[in-house]
């Protein structure tokens, strides 16, 4: 079988030459048959990866530790999804995956445009192609995943503990379908640049594509962050790790696309802004997968140090040249007539949207490579750390806020005082009532920083502003005979775009929420024997008892905690230690009592040899407001992305 995997992607390597030579002769001499034997060429890259990752997948349920990616990766005693997993867990394995993905992008690409586009299509059959076989080359001669060891060793080594947890078998994938899925918005970018049909066809094309590319990042981001949470035991979900914020750049840029997207198809503006932004957004996805694999950079989360980089680098190199190229030679075509008509209206706030988005991007590039380019030049490598971020970031991140409430609110081409008095009035008016609230109150016992006391306030700003458009729209449809509910309802299925996008705000808000309150945490510690106690805030924890198990990876010592609120018991938190013996790794599994209001977490520190144990405690308010926001985010890109009910 590994033979046959590695048979398979030879014959793909080969016939993926000629596919895109059958492109470049289509696009030389016209001929259709040409794109024809391209766009076949799609498939059958499709039906090869397709039929190389059952290989590789069957090696790994057979357990056939002849392989060296198997034996690294995977053994006998891993639980069956863990296995299937193990595709993606390792170097090779995940070159192979995103080889994979990307063939199945280009071969829906391939279907959907099977009859139509015939002059972009040869453009966006080359620039898929392409990179499937920059791919298809490191899986075949720089990283194998078929390649034998020379010998059978009688069990692999397995996942490393921290990757056998749920988040495994969900978060890469989701960063994968984001990552790749940003190729075929770059291909049709490609495409109508090349063919100078620089117009508004190829970005309405693409636009789905880039939303469902963005929302899977985004997910897979919050579902990371989630992982990182309840798996690392540091009380926190974002460490500005370099390899987190590779796959944040890409979304950063994306979000600032989609908003850009909707002047282009208004207002035949930001042309520019737009296929650079594409450009931006592959190359960043291409970045991204060089920080993991390459091992230049210090995380958690890469793989080891190979010669991989010098690759990806080339390729880098590659891209970026032949899109400044394009653009630069076509840049006079891409201009648009129409013009910004006063910096108070909808088009400038969309403006400025955009270079916040890229204020924020080009931080976490310079942070992110700063280590890199600081041993480079000084021989030292400075590292840029959490503070940094925080305190750039914050500030830029707050100005984003507020400008996603004030663009519903304002007018397009320009806004009038009376529409800027009429529109306001109720989202400021909410805001300063939640901040008030918010000071008075101190809910958590901690005093608001203004930093702080804004952000909140900003998200009720937001909140107050889509809360007023949704009503103006339900009462408009109303006045029609239709019910008040009954019209909020048919907001949402009758203008999905407008209206689904409001409900991704609010989604955007929640996880803000999440974010500001995080800056509340409380942290304590204490060394307890079994019937001591200690307090935390409002919670007593009490230690109930000690116990060694093992199961079929692990030697077990799980702690249980009986856990009180002012003087009411709310159950029963057990987090535990683990020795997995075949990778000598000692994993903590945290506890959480989770509410709206705050999460209690705690982290078993240590155990010492008089049967004591040392806890962290943390408590992080606001910190399920985070996965909320996710859903509600789903909820929004689903009702934007659905088919459009006609009227």
């Amino acid at each position: 079988m590994a033979e046959l995997g590695g048979a398979l992607l030879d014959i793909a390597l080969f016939t993926g030459a000629f596919s895109i030579l059958s492109c470049l002769l289509s696009v030389a001499l016209g001929d259709a048959r040409f794109a024809r034997a391209a766009r076949n060429g799609v498939w059958l890259q499709l039906g090869l990866f397709s039929a190389a990752v059952v290989c590789l997948e069957y090696l790994f349920m057979t357990c056939d530790f002849s392989v060296a990616y198997v034996a690294e990766n995977s053994s006998r005693d891993m639980n069956a999804f863990y296995t299937i997993a193990s595709l993606w867990g390792g170097q090779a394995g995940s070159l192979l995956f995103w080889g994979w993905i990307l063939a199945i992008y280009a071969g829906v690409v391939a279907w959907q445009n099977r009859s139509r586009l015939p002059d972009l299509m040869p453009w966006v059959y080359l620039t898929l192609l392409g990179t499937l076989m920059f791919f298809n080359i490191l899986v075949t001669f720089v990283a194998d995943p078929f390649e034998h060891l020379g010998f059978t060793p009688p069990d692999g080594r397995g996942l490393n503990p921290l990757l056998q947890n749920p988040g495994m078998v969900y978060h890469p994938p989701l960063l994968y379908l984001g990552y790749v899925g940003m190729t075929v918005p770059f291909a049709f970018a490609v495409a109508a640049l090349a063919t100078r049909q620089i117009d508004e066809r190829w970005i309405t094309l693409t636009r789905r594509w880039m939303l469902f590319a963005w929302a899977a990042l985004g997910v897979g981001i919050l579902l990371g962050a989630h992982w990182a949470y309840v798996e690392l035991g540091w009380g926190g979900f974002w460490a500005w790790d370099p390899v987190e914020n590779a796959s944040f750049m890409p979304w950063l840029l994306a979000t600032a696309l989609l908003h850009s997207i909707m002047i282009q198809e208004k207002k035949r503006m930001l042309r520019i802004w737009n296929v650079v932004l594409v450009s931006l957004c592959f190359i960043m996805a291409i970045f991204g997968t060089f920080l993991t694999r390459s091992g230049i950079i210090t995380s958690v989360h890469t793989f080891t140090q190979s010669s991989i980089g010098s690759w990806f680098l080339g390729f880098l190199a590659l891209v970026i040249l032949s899109c400044a190229a394009l653009i630069a030679t076509r840049l006079e075509a891409l201009r648009s007539r129409n013009r910004l008509e006063s910096f108070v209206s909808r088009e400038s706030s969309f403006m400025f949207n955009n270079w916040i988005f890229l204020a924020m991007t080009f931080t976490v590039l310079w942070g992110t490579t700063f280590p890199v380019l600081s041993e480079a030049v000084r021989g030292v490598k400075i590292t840029v750390g959490p503070p940094f971020f925080n305190a750039v970031m914050g500030p830029i991140g707050l100005a984003l806020l507020l400008l996603t409430g004030v663009g519903p609110l304002i007018a397009w081409r320009k806004a009038s005082l009376g529409n800027l008095r009429r529109n306001f009035s109720f989202p400021l008016g909410l805001m300063a009532g939640v901040m008030a609230l918010l000071w008075a109150a101190n809910p958590w016992g901690l005093r608001h920083t203004p930093a702080s006391l804004f952000s909140f306030g900003l998200c009720a700003f937001v909140v107050g502003a889509i809360g007023l458009e949704f009503h103006r729209g339900a009462r408009s449809r109303s006045r029609g005979g239709e019910g008040y509910v009954r019209a909020l309802g048919s907001l949402l299925a009758r203008n999905q775009r407008r209206y689904g996008g409001y409900v991704v705000h609010l989604g955007i808000v929640c996880i803000m929420v999440g974010i500001t309150g995080s800056v509340f945490q409380t942290e304590s510690s204490a060394t307890l024997k079994v019937g001591d106690s200690f307090r935390i805030k409002d919670y007593e924890l009490r230690l109930d008892h000690l116990h060694v198990s093992r199961n079929d990876t692990a030697e077990i010592l799980a702690t249980e905690l009986a856990v009180m609120r002012n003087g009411v018991e709310l159950g029963t938190l057990i987090p535990e230690k683990r020795f997995y013996e075949r990778q000598d790794q000692l994993t903590t599994e945290v506890a959480i009592y989770s509410t709206p209001k705050e999460d209690l977490y705690i982290v078993p520190a240590s155990v010492n040899e008089d049967s004591s144990a040392v806890f962290k405690a943390y408590v992080n308010p606001l910190v399920m407001w985070l996965w909320i926001g996710g859903v509600i985010l789903c909820l929004g890109t689903t009702i934007v992305m659905w088919p459009e009910l006609r009227s």
